[in-house]
């Protein structure tokens, strides 16, 4: 193993003559010390980034000398832009291309390939007609085509898709300079190693490799050994990645509740400066609007407000005008504000780095500080993703019972009134009150009672509970009925109309899967592969969306047919997804007909590679 630093060709060893010298610590290494083109520098700049991190310190030297790079290091290292800036550089000036992508980066998952596209995006910001594009499974060929032909010259994709644009001729890799493999070992686990070399044999031997793995098995050393010019290995451990001072929790809400979940836990606990992290710049303006309607001093900040207002709502959140600010992950780079007392990942991110760089707003210089994480009940394998990266476990937040805020909203209500009798002038008021009640023979006590809910227009100070997240199932489980598996793990068996007579392996099973439908081989349990069906376990909340674009993939040029098992062979899966009377069940993708297969017509696309001649190999088929 090799470790680089960027300043080290540069400066000549010093010799210490004194303790005292010997004690002297050189300069922290930042981005600007590299050798990077300026337009990048500058996007890294407007990001927050100073400081690289320590993958980022050993990875971009070679990478930008032309190396070819293996490196050990796990999400939330900071990897992406490790080979993504090198990258950028190399190709800042190279203009549109025409006959195939300049750089092409592997993923295993949509999730991840959507994200390290995002992040290419943000660091080519001030790269005129730069073009990156994401090709992924699920997501129709039409958009993935067009840019395709628009000529992008970063391509980031999943290796089940990226075969499929090779076969159809809409992808072509002979000018390849640059390949990425992203968490090489996940892609290896999902059955994709063939898929993988077919694209190194593609791609020709003019282009440099970097190859990023959180773990090194033998296979991941074969591909190094046979693909790789005498790569310049790194090696990277993260110490610690979240701050022990500050305290994390988790709260399990459907996603229609988080507003009311929130503003119950900020009634009851008090906080001095709050940020809320949200997915979407729109969600920043909606959320916003939305707590200032409740009554809480909040502003948003993401990346369509110009920098100058950015700014000002900072100065504002500093100053104590607004208590909360609601940003994107992009807009609060670099964001340090010493009031800041809670981080709320209001939308849990995909990614556990980005999770890390959000709660880092809090709890800084030593002080301590608190995280809250709104999980839904089917994003529960990030949070796992989260506590597995950061080597730490997320404490699980109760909410304030109805009684405690029915009696918060009662002493806040009381404060209101002990604060008006010390404070106003009654005097006006007073004998209006005195003749109304001399009038109408009511007490007192009535009429401020009808006064206070006046006051309180419409609201009441009784706290109904929130409806139980896990209460409505998921369709793939409410259709299964009672002969359906179930697992304490939370994964049930599904049983898929492909077998042994298809030749089918369970590496194509896995890449179907994991590629069709964003799940990741932790998801995919238990496979059983028998001669005319076969038997996989998986979550056993299987969101809708998935469950109906996985009964539509096929594997070896046949549909799986997805369906809860109830242990009964053979047996046709009589519900039918129509949505009203007349429905022409044979012509739409989602219906299945009487006899159980398949709708006909031409395959969807199904990118997890089973279709292709001899499938997968077995290599690190999951099993329980």
């Amino acid at each position: 193993m090799t470790s680089v630093h960027p300043s080290a060709e540069t400066q000549a060893p010093a010799t210490p003559t004194t303790d005292a010298a010997a004690e002297i610590q050189p300069p922290a290494v930042q981005f600007c010390d590299f050798d990077i083109d300026p337009r990048i520098l500058s996007a890294l700049t407007d990001l927050g980034y100073e400081t690289p991190s320590a993958v980022q310190e050993q990875a971009i030297p070679p990478l930008l000398d032309g190396e070819d790079v293996m490196g050990l290091a796990q999400t939330g290292t900071g990897k992406t832009a490790a080979f993504a800036v090198p990258v950028l550089d190399s190709l800042a000036d190279a203009g549109r291309a025409d006959d195939g992508p300049l750089a092409l980066v592997l993923a295993p998952t949509r999730e991840l390939a959507l994200q390290v596209s995002e992040a290419f995006t943000s660091y080519a910001a001030h790269l005129p007609g730069f073009s990156i594009l994401p090709i992924y499974g699920g997501q129709s060929y039409g958009p993935q085509l067009a840019g395709l032909k628009r000529g992008a010259q970063v391509v980031v994709g999943t290796p089940g898709r990226v075969i499929d644009h090779l076969k159809r001729g809409s992808l072509k890799l002979h000018n390849l300079r640059h390949l990425v493999l992203d968490e090489a070992d996940e892609m290896l686990k999902m059955g994709f190693q063939e898929d993988i070399e077919a694209i190194f044999e593609a791609a020709g031997d003019q282009r440099q490799v970097a190859l990023f793995s959180a773990t090194m098995p033998k296979s991941i050393h074969r591909i190094a050994e046979r693909y790789l010019n005498n790569p310049r290995e790194i090696r990277v451990t993260p110490s610690s990645t979240t701050g022990t001072n500050i305290r994390q929790r988790f709260l399990t809400v459907m996603h229609s509740h988080k507003l009311d979940a929130l503003t119950r836990i900020l009634e009851v606990e008090q906080y001095d400066g709050i940020i809320m992290f949200v997915r979407t710049k729109q969600a920043t303006e909606e959320l916003a609007d939305k707590l200032r309607a409740r009554g809480f001093k909040a502003a948003a900040i993401n990346g369509d407000i110009p920098q100058q207002a950015r700014e000002r709502t900072v100065e504002q959140l500093k100053a104590g005008h607004i208590d909360i600010l609601v940003a994107t992950d992009v807009a609060a780079r670099g964001l340090d504000v010493e009031r800041i007392e809670l981080v709320v990942n209001y939308d849990i991110p995909h990614d556990p780095e980005a999770y890390v760089h959000r709660i880092g707003r809090t709890g800084r210089a030593g002080r301590s500080g608190e995280a809250i994480l709104f999980v839904t009940p089917r994003e529960h394998h990030l949070l796992k993703s989260i506590e597995k990266a950061t080597r730490r476990s997320v404490e699980k937040l109760v909410l304030p019972t109805p009684e405690e805020l029915t009696n918060t909203r009662t002493d806040k209500f009381k404060a209101r009134i002990t604060e008006a009798l010390e404070t106003l002038d009654l005097t006006e008021m007073r004998p209006v009150i005195e003749q109304y009640e001399q009038a109408h023979n009511v007490p007192a006590t009535e009429v401020a009672a009808a006064l206070a809910t006046l006051l309180l227009d419409g609201e009441t100070l009784a706290a109904e509970p929130l409806p139980e997240p896990s209460a409505r199932k998921p369709r793939s489980e409410r259709e299964a009925g009672k002969g359906g598996k179930h697992r304490k793990d939370g994964m049930r068996t599904y049983r898929l109309a492909v077998g042994r007579n298809e030749r089918v392996q369970p590496g194509g099973i896995v890449g179907a899967i994991a590629n069709e439908g964003g799940l990741t081989s932790a998801q995919i349990g238990h496979i059983d592969i028998r001669s005319n069906h076969s038997l996989v376990d998986l979550p056993a909340d299987l969101p809708e969306e998935v469950f109906e674009r996985l009964s539509r993939t096929r594997i070896q040029g046949k549909h799986i047919d997805l369906r809860p098992d109830t242990g009964r062979p053979g047996r046709p899966f009589k519900k039918r997804f129509d949505r009203g009377a007349g429905a022409d069940h044979g012509s739409k993708p989602g219906f299945r007909k009487k006899h159980g297969r398949g709708p006909s017509g031409p395959r969807s696309g199904g990118s997890g590679g089973g279709h292709r001649k001899g499938g997968y190999q077995k290599t690190g088929a999951p099993r329980k």
